[in-house]
């Protein structure tokens, strides 16, 4: 598999099924020498790079009704509906402990794709340069607009990863890695459809002009790179693995059996396509 890369879509919540994916990845050692990821995407790769199995469920399931993790209160107190501080510091340091060791020593590429908020333009950050600093741009990377606040780092005032590059399949190709399999969050023939925020997300982000523009426009590029990835997948260069039926999961889904039925789906879809992504790979 040293030619082949894993493409890893974001999506708040509906991350739960990419989880399930790389749960049933681990189990089978089914490990890529470079993975990409934005937002969820990155999160849940996180815990797939550091070979702790279960570890993606027990945080984003058994936590996710605690009110640290996502709440109005956080809102009311922090302005940001997930608690990021317990997210990327309580819950790795404390709770459910990450293992940075073996995250660190493990030999794949892992590449997280950010917002910088000045320019508009993606950035993009690998684990051998900035590993000690992993989380925080992966934090970074999941501060979904309107409910989390940008991130510093590196001298940037960083958002969401999606917001410029939602499926970042072209970062993949340019890093030298023309065969991916793609794990998406959205169904087969999902369209993103325009945003109706366009005066709030100006408001919003008055400081941030390049931002505002970005989101208004999103539903474009969303749409665009469906088109790519189409496209790359008739052409024999892309393996796709996305929900096989729609489950009612939000950005921002707090209902724990609705989670777990998600990331159920990502594990068995992905135990489903075993044999046709083995021969794919070694075709």
């Amino acid at each position: 598999m040293k030619d082949i890369g894993l493409v890893l879509e974001g999506g708040g919540m509906r991350g739960l099924y990419t989880a399930g994916v790389l749960e049933y990845f681990m189990e089978r050692n089914l490990f890529f020498p470079y993975v990409v990821g934005v937002s969820a995407g990155a999160c849940m790769a996180a815990s797939y790079l550091s070979r702790q199995q279960g570890r993606n469920k027990k945080v984003n399931t058994g936590l996710v009704k605690d009110p640290r993790y996502l709440s109005l209160r956080n809102l009311f107190l922090k302005r940001q509906l997930f608690g990021m501080d317990f997210l990327f510091d309580e819950i790795p340091n404390k709770i459910i402990p990450f293992d940075f060791k073996t995250f660190l020593s493990e030999s794949e590429q892992f590449i997280v794709g950010t917002t910088d908020c000045e320019t508009g333009e993606a950035v993009y950050y690998n684990k051998q340069e900035h590993g000690a600093d992993m989380l925080t741009i992966i934090r970074a990377s999941s501060s979904l607009p309107f409910i989390a606040p940008p991130v510093e780092y590196d001298g940037r005032q960083l958002l969401d990863g999606a917001i410029v590059d939602p499926i970042p399949l072209q970062k993949a190709k340019q890093d030298g890695f023309h065969r991916n399999i793609v794990i998406m969050t959205r169904p087969s023939g999902y369209q993103k459809p325009a945003s109706k925020l366009s005066s709030l997300v100006r408001m919003m982000y008055r400081k941030y002009p390049q931002v505002a523009s970005l989101l208004g426009e999103q539903y474009e590029l969303y749409n665009k790179t469906l088109s790519f990835l189409n496209s790359e997948q008739t052409a024999g260069n892309c393996y796709l693995i996305q929900p096989s039926v729609t489950l009612p999961v939000s950005r921002i889904e707090r209902n724990e059996k609705r989670l777990v039925d998600l990331y159920e789906l990502g594990y068995q879809d992905a135990k489903r396509h075993e044999d046709d992504i083995q021969r794919w790979v070694y075709r």
